[in-house]
């Protein structure tokens, strides 16, 4: 196996794993956010919108303070691990999965909640209607959280270490290249990175359905 095809192979296992954490709780989170009205609901939203321009450095600080040696979960020896990257990059997808899950489903018809009560719905059975309802936007939430994880450099960096056969992975791997000189390695890891890139945002667009079309005038 190519050096390039390992280490494409481990950034997508690393970010779909990620993606899988933060997707679980984060779209229960989000759905609970979208039918909720309180203060604390609308404070939850504020976060959610927040933390998706939360700093990836300050993620990979805080995460790797928490797994160094002398850290609360120092014991545990993840630093410098895929782990610790998945950690990092779960906590940077997590808010943009609530936040496109939550507008995602509030996009619905406002009353679909109400009717699928009134009818005998149970809470799980009408949530997972919402959740059915609003499944291309679901995908697109977990899609452009894959694409957040996938693309991150600093945090990535901070908590794995950038070890070859181990943690290393194309973000890393265009930055090491790029301060080595080796341009032409870069470009070549850039255009694979870029390429994954293009390929989540093309799912994100078929997940979110077909384009609005003007109906022909009678």
């Amino acid at each position: 196996m190519s050096e390039t095809l390992e280490i494409t192979l481990r950034s997508i296992a690393v970010s779909g794993l990620a993606t899988l954490v933060a997707a679980v709780p984060g779209v229960p989170a989000g759905l609970t956010l979208a039918l909720s009205t309180g203060r604390a609901a609308r404070a939850g939203l504020v976060l959610a919108n927040a933390g998706m321009a939360l700093p990836p450095v300050l993620v990979g600080l805080v995460v790797a303070l928490v797994l160094w040696r002398g850290g609360p979960l120092g014991g545990l020896g993840l630093i410098y691990t895929p782990a610790a990257m998945v950690a990092a990059q779960a906590i940077i997808a997590f808010p943009l999965v609530v936040a496109l899950t939550a507008a995602a489903v509030r996009a619905l018809e406002p009353d679909l909640w109400t009717q699928t009560m009134a009818l005998g719905a149970t809470r799980a059975q009408a949530a997972r209607l919402l959740l059915r309802e609003a499944r291309g936007g679901l995908l697109a939430a977990v899609l452009a959280g894959f694409g957040a994880a996938l693309s991150e450099v600093g945090a990535v960096m901070m908590v794995g270490g950038n070890i070859a056969g181990q943690t290393r992975v194309l973000t890393t791997s265009v930055l090491q290249a790029t301060r080595m000189g080796e341009f032409e390695r870069a470009l070549g890891l850039g255009a694979v990175l870029l390429g994954l890139s293009v390929a989540v945002s093309c799912c994100v667009t078929i997940a979110q359905g077909k384009p609005w079309r003007r109906r022909p005038a009678r």
